[in-house]
């Protein structure tokens, strides 16, 4: 995986793959396998749009824009060069994607494609629920892509072309049918400055009344609103970044666990201790050790 380096967020490049030297298009196949290793827990752009069409899950975890999803079957994730992410934990995944760059939607001479919703992104969403003949579908477009993908040759640019522009239209137009009462209103606004005061704060400010006062609202008004539009209480939130957070500087880093727990704000290693068990249901040093045996 190519990275640029020269950015405070790396931008991780697709990375060519067998003859064909193609930077900007790529496909992702895994059967019961893990993902890069080396992403896990770092923040970090793609240089390139990316779909995933998701068979199996098993619960792993990744952020988009400081937004968690929890993997489910038989959806779409999708993001764009501009979008943060951040793989929380990794299981084994069945899985098909889609990697290409704005230069590769170039190449085909489609001007429209760049103006799908998919693409543009509107609403900021990362996930597509898929019915029986949704999943259908997809399964056929992949196997035809991968198929192509495949099979190198002159006419090979052109059938990629042809197939992705089917499937990134049949996409826009669930994306549409999902999002289309989704409008950006005042409640969802709060919500996207909410998640992204926590990214900016979460270190010194662990309570939702003190997020409150940073956006100038009533802690009670704050706390209905977060929940209406998120589905989970606003110190879940807070949790959640504090969780992944310690996560990663127990991974990369050899950082003692006092000194974790006063990195994200805790005056008592022993209460980050208790947090980190209550929120994960093991402790900081168990978390340690087990996710170091797995990845190294």
């Amino acid at each position: 995986m190519s990275i640029s380096s020269n950015q405070q967020v790396p931008v991780y490049f697709i990375e060519p793959e067998g003859l064909t030297g193609n930077r900007h298009f790529k496909m992702y196949n895994f059967e019961g396998s893990l993902p890069e290793q080396s992403e896990l827990l770092i923040p970090h752009r793609k240089n390139h749009y990316l779909i995933i069409f998701l068979r199996r899950a098993g619960g792993t975890r990744q952020w988009i824009d400081m937004t968690p999803y929890i993997l489910q079957d038989n959806r779409i994730y999708f993001s764009s060069p501009h979008n943060i992410i951040v793989k929380e934990e990794f299981k084994e995944l069945w899985s098909t994607g889609i990697a290409f760059t704005s230069d590769f939607l170039s190449f085909l001479e489609n001007p429209t494609l760049s103006n799908l919703p998919l693409i543009q992104n509107p609403h900021n969403g990362h996930e597509l629920l898929l019915t029986e003949v949704d999943v259908n579908f997809v399964e056929d477009m992949m196997s035809k892509i991968n198929a192509e993908y495949r099979r190198p040759g002159e006419w090979q640019q052109r059938m990629l072309g042809a197939y992705l522009t089917v499937l990134l239209t049949y996409l826009s137009r669930l994306y549409n049918e999902q999002f289309k009462s989704n409008d950006t209103s005042a409640e969802k606004l709060l919500l996207q400055k909410f998640q992204a005061k926590i990214n900016e704060h979460f270190r010194e400010l662990h309570e939702v009344s003190e997020y409150a006062t940073q956006l100038n609202i009533s802690a009670g008004h704050f706390s209905e609103v977060v929940k209406a539009q998120s589905g989970k209480p606003a110190i879940k939130h807070i949790h959640d970044r504090l969780v992944m957070e310690a996560r990663r500087l127990l991974f990369h880093t050899n950082n003692s666990l006092k000194e974790i727990s006063f990195d994200l704000g805790f005056t008592d290693a022993s209460y980050f201790n208790r947090f980190f068990k209550r929120e994960t249901g093991i402790t900081p040093a168990e978390y340690r050790a087990s996710i170091r045996k797995m990845y190294h």
